[in-house]
């Protein structure tokens, strides 16, 4: 079924903001609230796809079916986690990418979270509930990040701490005109926005390896 025209404009109008240079990766958050939580704040901010590497003895199941927890608000359909096999595996293959990985990460290197310069490509790595960020993980990230806290309890929960980032990220990247002017490249967000209007045709084309048929402006197939 075609979109409606205010919800193609919706589509495109939140695709010109998304922030491809900005992510998270979820070192074995295993709690499917938190999972969910965080993917809803990713889409908030405008996080194009976030990263994962799945509990261990677990999968990314939550975000592979339809067992999103209620969390998410359905943000799972518009931002795309990446599983992979291990924390460090991952920093490296994004900063290979470009990316600074700021680790969530209680260190004698780290630094406040404001003081970094979310402006650039970054990935913010938070770790599982228990345990946190590996060392080794910490390790490999360009920078380790905490968030001052005043408190008698010292740790705020995973999903919170990600929302303060990425919220500071998005206010930086706002004073910077980063949502002004479309992050993404034409052809990146013309093919986004064929999948989110027509997810059910998208992967047939994947599939047959055919590009995406043109869309007029008000999001009609145009034949």
């Amino acid at each position: 079924m075609a979109p409606t025209p205010e919800r193609y404009a919706k589509i495109r109008r939140v695709l010109s903001k998304r922030q491809p240079t900005l992510t998270v990766l979820m070192d074995e958050v295993n709690k499917p609230h938190n999972l969910s939580a965080i993917v809803r704040t990713c889409d908030a901010v405008g996080v194009l796809e976030a990263h994962a590497v799945p509990p261990k003895h677990g999968t990314l199941a939550a975000f592979e079916g339809h067992t999103y927890d209620a969390t998410s608000g359905s943000a799972h359909k518009w931002v795309r986690v990446n599983p992979h096999a291990d924390a460090v595996g991952a920093v490296r293959a994004l900063q290979s990418r470009g990316f600074q990985v700021l680790a969530t990460h209680l260190s004698q290197r780290s630094v406040d979270y404001r003081d970094l310069d979310y402006t650039r490509p970054t990935c913010v790595l938070l770790g599982a509930e228990k345990w946190g960020v590996s060392d080794e993980a910490a390790d490999a990230a360009d920078a380790n990040i905490v968030i001052p806290m005043y408190g008698m309890v010292q740790s705020l929960n995973v999903s919170v701490a990600a929302a303060s980032i990425l919220f500071e990220a998005g206010r930086q990247r706002l004073a910077a005109g980063m949502y002004g002017t479309p992050q993404l490249s034409p052809q990146a967000l013309e093919a986004l926005a064929f999948e989110w209007a027509y997810p059910d045709l998208a992967p047939a084309y994947r599939e047959r390896g055919e590009a995406y048929p043109a869309l007029d402006e008000v999001g009609q197939i145009v034949s």
